[in-house]
């Protein structure tokens, strides 16, 4: 079943000469409880498809269905809403806050989401439950990326979004990290979108979306996307 679909979405910065075309009348349609990888160079229009999805940027033309709603024209007190009830972000750099502890950026969704999952519970869930009252400092670059994994899956969204979430990381820890991503979505039946330019990571994916120049070249379902450990780094 569908939980998202783009109708001749565009989004278009600048003006006049310096008129910059993101995303072209792009036409999408995500399968729920999917893991869908969006592929594509530096400047391909990838991280604009996965503002817009995530309510951060609205299009210039065209709608984006949620779930049925179009989101595309939300606006103050509902998108608020739609931020932080429907949509999970994982990003590169962790995006934590250095002064709270591990725990407290884990728990700080509950005061957004209505829905939130026990801040404890998710982060037992990433292997953290020793470094509740740790600081990000005190962690490697890996167990940060667990923490924003366990904030983003505490606030219990439908679709979990992820921009170039082992970017960061070395092979070894980037692997670890997208198998836990996996089997946290699975486990709670999310819908992973990952922007990432590693063709490697586009094994693994039950859908592959590959984008160029603000346009969706192909999207291809694959029968049979491989394990982390299958794949070559």
């Amino acid at each position: 079943m569908a939980i998202v679909e783009f109708r001749n979405v565009s989004r278009v910065y600048g003006n006049g000469e310096y008129e910059v075309k993101a995303l072209d009348s792009v036409n999408l349609t995500l399968e729920e409880g999917k893991f869908i990888v969006i592929l594509g160079p530096s400047g391909a229009g990838k991280s604009t498809l996965l503002n817009l999805l995530g309510g951060l940027d609205s299009p210039t033309d065209g709608q984006i269905f949620v779930e049925g709603r179009d989101i595309a024209g939300l606006t103050g007190d509902a998108l608020a809403e739609y931020r932080a009830s429907s949509v999970g972000f994982v990003f590169q750099f962790y995006n934590l806050i250095p002064t709270l502890t591990v725990k407290e950026n884990v728990a700080l969704v509950k005061e957004i989401a209505r829905d939130a999952l026990d801040p404890e519970r998710m982060l037992a869930e990433v292997g953290l439950s020793d470094h509740l009252n740790q600081f990000p400092a005190q962690l490697s670059g890996g167990e940060q990326q667990r923490v924003s994994i366990a904030r983003a899956l505490c606030k219990n969204p439908k679709i979990l979004l992820c921009d170039e979430p082992t970017g960061a990381l070395d092979s070894e820890t980037g692997v670890l990290v997208l198998k836990l991503l996996l089997s946290m979505a699975k486990n709670y039946g999310k819908t992973i979108v990952i922007v990432t330019h590693n063709q490697n990571i586009a094994k693994m994916a039950d859908t592959v979306v590959r984008v160029k120049n603000g346009k969706i070249r192909s999207c291809e379902a694959q029968e049979h996307p491989l394990a982390a450990e299958e794949v070559e780094w």
